[in-house]
């Protein structure tokens, strides 16, 4: 038995519902052994909203779920019975690949996505609204209300400095990235 992983396109937004749809189609049908593993592959993000920190899930593929499955080319129709398992769930768009032939992930592909998953469930990566060149405006502290544009994002520290204008010269202004919000 060979295990790959494999692509497939479903609505978006309904990710987690197909996946759930999926793996009781999967254990009705005692294809477990078969299909090991159905992904809807997510990161955990770090936002701060009015000086509140909170930690969310962002889909890294919006739109599609990952599925991991033994797909042998001698058997087809065991491979068949598998795609028709899956292609008859509510929700679901197609496989990634050719019309007949579904194309397997790489392995390289599948190290990147699951190892980004790990990651983010150890440190979770700060979502930063803005970037540089952006036009904002402070929303806190001793510059409230100036205007300015993004010199610098430093993800690491959550921190912008903006290049703003105090009395008639550019000056660089470092501040946590929730104090500003785009123009």
């Amino acid at each position: 038995m060979v295990l790959r992983w494999y692509v497939v396109r479903v609505q978006s937004g309904k990710e987690d519902r197909v996946r759930e749809s999926l793996l009781k189609r999967i254990k009705a049908a005692s294809m477990d052994a078969r299909i090991p593993r159905v992904l809807v592959p997510t990161e955990k993000v770090t936002e701060i909203k009015a000086g509140r920190k909170r930690v969310t899930h962002k889909k890294i593929l919006p739109g599609y779920v990952m599925i991991e499955a033994d797909l042998d080319e001698n058997d087809e129709v065991r491979s068949m019975e598998i795609w028709s398992l899956v292609r008859e769930t509510p929700g679901f768009g197609d496989v990634l690949g050719t019309h007949s032939h579904a194309t397997p992930m790489s392995d390289e592909e599948v190290r990147k996505i699951l190892g980004q998953m790990e990651r983010s469930d150890t440190s979770p990566t700060l979502a930063i609204g803005v970037a540089k060149n952006d036009h904002v405006k402070i929303q806190e502290g001793p510059f409230e209300g100036f205007e300015g544009v993004i010199e610098e994002v430093d993800a690491e520290r959550g921190r912008v400095r903006v290049m703003v204008t105090i009395f008639g010269r550019q000056n660089p202004v470092d501040i946590e990235y929730w104090k500003v919000e785009p123009v």
